[in-house]
């Protein structure tokens, strides 16, 4: 895949990802702040101090997600993006992780 469109498929789900994030923050029951930083990299901070750091990697062309529970990488397959280590979709091991720091259910 070339950078360019690495990089636009990556910004599309980053976007995808900030829409879901709004929209659990405002609905949900979890208390959780987020930042969308230059370079493709969302922040989400929660009460308890912990943080979630999702980025575009375009070197390696895949979305890293770090977070207390370890790093996860994923790459673009057939429109999903799909974990390097076990297949796992990336909105799946998001809503996982933002659920356990942030101590109650969260779907994204």
């Amino acid at each position: 895949m070339e950078e360019r469109e690495f990089t636009l498929a990556a910004d599309a789900e980053l976007a995808r990802i900030e829409a879901a994030l709004e929209t659990a923050s405002d609905n949900g029951p979890a208390e959780f702040d987020f930042e969308t930083k230059p370079g493709g990299i969302i922040e989400i901070e929660f009460e308890n101090g912990s943080k979630i750091i999702v980025n575009r990697h375009t070197a390696a062309r895949e979305i890293w997600l770090a977070a207390k529970s370890g790093g996860f990488h994923f790459r673009p397959e057939g429109g999903r993006w799909l974990g390097t280590r076990d297949g796992e979709e990336l909105m799946a091991v998001l809503s996982r992780t933002v659920s356990e720091q942030a101590g109650v259910t969260v779907e994204l």
